[in-house]
């Protein structure tokens, strides 16, 4: 995915300046796509060289000028044009699969300790899946311009990415404890809950 693109979807709901950007990330997105705010402001520039955006620069009294950025027509036929795109499959690299793969140079103590410690993890993540309808209809929402009233169409596909997350955690999860399961109990045999 492209952060231009992911900006650009943003900026549709209303003008955000480079902070509130990275606000609405952190609201709304972050469980599958962050961006740190050198890349926001990096791109919020290239955006503007593009014309797919256009920027206001807002006066301050106590602080520096404020930059407002807003989508222009070229960026809304843009972002349309790429969400009609099919989009490239992803080469899939996992570095914890290439651990994985070679774990049989480790004890099964130290094996175990690399599985439980991602079982753990998926655990924390799906604590934070929990938490997100919550910030997302609190927080995401209040961060967005007011002119942004969110349909429940678009809380749907919102709702979907969550979705998405839950499922690939929790299949993660299950896995992950399948293969403590099988290690505690020296299962080694090529039986898998799958057909090969």
């Amino acid at each position: 995915m492209s952060l231009e693109h992911a900006i650009l979807g943003f900026l549709n709901y209303g003008p955000f300046s480079g902070y509130d950007l990275k606000k609405a990330f952190d609201a709304s997105v972050r469980h599958f796509w962050a961006a740190d705010q050198s890349q926001i402001y990096r791109t919020l520039a290239r955006l503007a060289e593009k014309g797919w955006t256009a920027v206001e620069t807002v006066e301050q009294d106590s602080r520096p000028d404020r930059k407002v950025y807003h989508v222009t027509s070229a960026g809304r036929d843009e972002l349309r044009r790429w969400l009609i795109s099919p989009l490239p499959q992803e080469e899939s690299r996992s570095a914890n699969l290439v651990q994985v793969f070679f774990a049989s140079k480790l004890s099964d103590e130290e094996a175990l300790a690399i599985f439980r410690s991602g079982a753990g993890q998926m655990r924390a993540a799906l604590g934070v899946f929990d938490r997100v309808p919550e910030v997302f209809f609190g927080q995401a929402v209040q961060k967005f311009p007011a002119e942004a009233n969110l349909t429940e169409r678009e809380r749907f596909f919102w709702l979907l990415t969550l979705e998405c997350g839950l499922v690939n955690a929790r299949g993660m999860l299950g896995w992950l404890e399948s293969v403590v399961n099988r290690l505690e109990n020296k299962n080694y045999s090529n039986t898998f809950d799958f057909e090969i």
